[in-house]
């Protein structure tokens, strides 16, 4: 009677086990930079450093989005790279470990684990000295002043 429990235990232990899960969790370390320093990092609408920063980042299935917004520069939006999670695959036939591993995300992980990323100045039309409309060919002119 005790081998029997031992074995439906260690049976049922097998079969929920959800192995990227708990080998290589559910979040990667990812460092951002940005030229010029000091932008806010946004991740799901949520401001979640200045750059220059290292953030876990929670893994998912779909894509991520990472904002970095500085005042004068335009927003700059990206999307995390990702990759199959090989340790996944020592789940083997066990579905119940496959779908733990789909819903926390731990079945992908982010490939990159640095970003630096250059953002552009915003072109403000108020320095404009000269604003060009041509209807007829539908194009807009526009001249700035340097300073």
């Amino acid at each position: 009677m005790k081998k029997i429990f031992i074995v439906c235990a260690t049976a049922s232990m097998l079969l929920t086990t959800s192995c990227a899960t708990i080998f290589t969790g559910t979040k990667d370390t990812i460092s951002f930079k940005t030229n010029p320093e000091g932008a806010k990092v946004y991740i799901d609408g949520l401001e979640i450093c200045k750059t220059p920063c290292t953030q876990d980042v929670k893994r998912s299935i779909g894509d991520k989005l990472v904002e970095f917004k500085l005042d004068g520069y335009e927003t700059k939006v990206i999307k995390l790279d990702k990759e199959f999670n090989p340790i996944s695959i020592i789940n083997l036939g066990f579905l119940i470990g496959w779908g733990v591993d789909a819903a926390t995300g731990a079945i992908m992980k982010y490939d990159k684990k640095g970003y630096e990323i250059d953002l552009d100045k915003k072109v403000s039309l108020n320095n404009s000295n000269k604003v060009n409309i041509n209807t007829k060919d539908k194009v807009v002119e526009v001249y700035i002043a340097e300073k």
